[in-house]
């Protein structure tokens, strides 16, 4: 696996690659944060924690 440099935007927001992935506390997380649909797949599949923040993907970072 690659380690990708992590990039500091405003707002704590992190670019990893062209992915922007935005912060929350562990009060203020979505309700579908950890919740599952009918099949048993969950609903948030890109997150990681960081530095007291989990981040939860955002966007595609605009090609320059």
């Amino acid at each position: 696996m690659n380690m990708q440099s992590i990039k500091h935007l405003k707002n704590d927001y992190v670019q990893l690659g062209n992915l922007i992935y935005k912060p929350h506390t562990v009060c203020d997380l979505p309700p579908t944060f950890g919740a599952v649909d009918e099949d048993g797949y969950s609903l948030v599949t890109e997150w990681f924690n960081y530095k007291g923040y989990t981040y939860l993907f955002d966007s595609v970072a605009k090609i320059k």
